[in-house]
């Protein structure tokens, strides 16, 4: 693929696979049944994984190229990537790059008609699940399925609730997003009153309501959530 195909499919937004809405908030699907992506330009092979995927329970949807899974709608619920190597337009190892960063929350396993130990060193370090060979044993590729879904499952749950965390966060009013950020320095009420320049009973009042707000039940409780809030924090439960 060249230069300037690569740099635009780049620019595009896929942080959340949707494409951009005024709206911030984020949609979840539930009890809905996983789905397992399939990219592949062999329509025999997609044909055949369909069914296979069908038949286990899951959702299949096919792709005959990079760029027609790029252009997807994102579903936010358990899914993985099953994916071949070899395609028309941005090869596998290249679409793994591409989406690595945003799209966590969907394992890849790739498939090959062919495999070297490098390219297989490749995927497995940029965190591919699994790599096989074609002609692929069903019972082997179903089992992956099984675990990457399951993955997808955990991480998504991350997902929902530091979305929870940030929707709590962000119906406190200004003062009370103050007082709370120094209630997780460690800072008594009588502190944080003379660093607001309010009283003491003030403080109180505002952080009674940034607890029952966040959810908190107690200030550790409340830290941990400050630092999942934080660029880089790591999902609650961790």
């Amino acid at each position: 693929m060249n230069s300037k195909a690569v740099a635009s499919v780049r620019r595009k937004d896929y942080s959340t696979g949707y494409e951009a809405h005024d709206s911030d908030e984020v949609a979840f699907v539930n009890d809905a049944p996983p789905i397992v992506f399939i990219v592949d330009d062999d329509i025999s092979v997609r044909e055949a994984l369909e069914s296979l995927v069908r038949f286990a329970g899951w959702v299949p949807r096919t792709f005959a190229s990079a760029g027609e899974f790029l252009a997807h709608p994102r579903e936010l619920l358990p899914s993985c990537l099953v994916l071949d190597v070899t395609l028309p337009d941005i090869n596998g190892l290249d679409l793994q790059a591409l989406i690595a960063a945003d799209r966590a929350d969907m394992p890849i396993i790739f498939i090959s008609g062919y495999g070297d130990i490098p390219m297989t060193v490749r995927a497995m370090r940029a965190g591919a699940i699994e790599f096989l060979t074609k002609p692929i044993d069903d019972d082997k590729l179903l089992d992956c399925i099984r675990g990457a879904l399951e993955r997808s499952a955990a991480s998504l749950d991350d997902v929902k609730r530091v979305h929870s965390l940030q929707q709590a966060h962000a119906s406190l009013t200004r003062r009370e997003r103050e007082v709370m950020a120094l209630v997780v320095t460690g800072l008594l009420n009588k502190q944080i009153g003379g660093h607001l320049g309010i009283s003491e009973i003030t403080v109180k009042a505002h952080r009674g309501r940034v607890m029952q707000k966040m959810h908190a039940r107690s200030v550790p409780d409340l830290v941990k959530m400050a630092a999942v809030l934080e660029p880089g924090g790591e999902p609650p439960g961790r």
